[in-house]
């Protein structure tokens, strides 16, 4: 763990995990997504056929990405940043459906690690530099909303164009950032180790992303029609069949990735087609709060996190204590709760369960 989290900076404003992109490098990868991490040595080739939309997602124009926001990356990829995101190392701990389990290379006593990050401060600064564009659309195109947040504009506007092409810029970033990611934490088990990569049988098994748009076909009122699906705090969860699965995993359906708190563990299920029926061919992202990070810190007072999470058996690495008090386990909803609902709605199914052993928090 502590070679984890000497290898991937963690933290609000972390940066200098690999060196400061240069202009031509951050235009790649805000273009080509994962693939530039692979081939700058950055895990393997195969691991984009695991990664949703191949970890480039179409239509980036890195020239609708501001220079606030190009500056901001050109230090953090890499890099895991704060809040919710982490990097675990977890035993699977019980399997569910053995066949499905196999398929995506899962065996119960084998160790994962599990990275939840995404664009960092350039999808940020993209948020923010396009709630103001879409404020002044909203004016002009006469949309009334209740909050400044939930700021939009048509499609096939300028605006909307714009937006999408500086969205998907951000979606590759963040796919680029997580491919690196995993290239460290692959070096970091290596190098502590000290055995050889095929010893190691470090494998992708899936890449999705969440907070995203994406145009799909869906069945509405029993026609097919090109939707744009907009999931946030929610993940893709294609059935079996559906063209965009790996091919390995075509006949069980894609891999849905739901993490639950640090103290608690995480889930790895499997797509169905009831998502595409009833959710879109989405289901949830994770727990969900219970707590306010002002309501965590409150609880945390006094108490030492990093003791109780030790007594749980879980090492945890951690820039600072405001950070894990703000996502204490009880911040969360129950997981177990959470991922029995969504199996028993259908959209779903488990495969597996994931019990951390370490954690690195921002």
């Amino acid at each position: 763990m502590r070679c984890l989290y000497q290898k991937i900076p963690a933290g609000v404003g972390s940066s200098g995990a690999i060196p400061r992109l240069s202009s031509k490098d951050e235009r790649r990868v805000l273009e080509t997504g994962a693939r530039w991490a692979v081939q700058e040595g950055y895990g393997h080739p195969e691991d984009l056929h695991y990664t949703e939309e191949g970890g480039c997602l179409a239509g980036a124009d890195a020239d609708e990405v501001s220079a606030r926001a190009r500056e901001r990356g050109s230090t953090q990829l890499g890099t895991l940043g704060g809040g919710n995101h982490f990097v675990e190392l977890d035993v699977i701990d019980e399997v569910f459906l053995p066949e499905v389990a196999a398929a995506f290379g899962l065996e119960a006593g084998n160790l994962a690690i599990f990275i939840h990050s995404g664009s960092r401060g350039l999808g940020y600064q993209v948020c923010d530099d396009f709630l103001a564009v879409m404020g002044k659309a909203m004016r002009k195109y006469d949309i009334q909303l209740p909050d400044r947040q939930l700021a939009c504009a048509p499609l096939d506007s300028e605006e909307g164009r714009r937006y999408l092409a500086a969205m998907a810029g951000a979606a590759n970033y963040a796919w680029a950032n997580r491919q690196v990611m995993m290239g460290l934490a692959e070096r970091a088990l290596l190098e502590t180790l000290d055995i050889s990569p095929r010893e190691l049988g470090f494998r992708l098994v899936y890449d999705v992303c969440h907070n995203i748009a994406k145009f799909e076909d869906h069945l509405v009122e029993g026609r097919e029609q090109r939707l744009c699906v907009h999931r946030k705090g929610a993940t893709r969860a294609f059935p079996p069949g559906a063209a965009q699965v790996p091919d390995a995993y075509r006949e069980v359906g894609q891999p849905v990735l739901i993490p639950g708190d640090m103290g608690t563990g995480s889930y790895v299920l499997a797509g169905t087609q009831r998502a595409m029926e009833e959710s879109f061919g989405s289901s949830c992202h994770g727990a969900g709060r219970v707590k306010s990070r002002t309501q965590a810190l409150k609880s945390a007072q006094g108490r030492d996190l990093f003791l109780e999470m030790k007594e749980r058996g879980v090492t945890l690495m951690a820039s600072g204590r405001r950070t894990v008090a703000e996502e204490m386990p009880e911040a969360y909803k129950n997981i177990h709760l959470v991922v029995d609902a969504i199996e028993r709605a259908g959209i779903s199914r488990k495969v597996a369960r994931l019990r951390p052993v370490g954690v690195v928090k921002g």
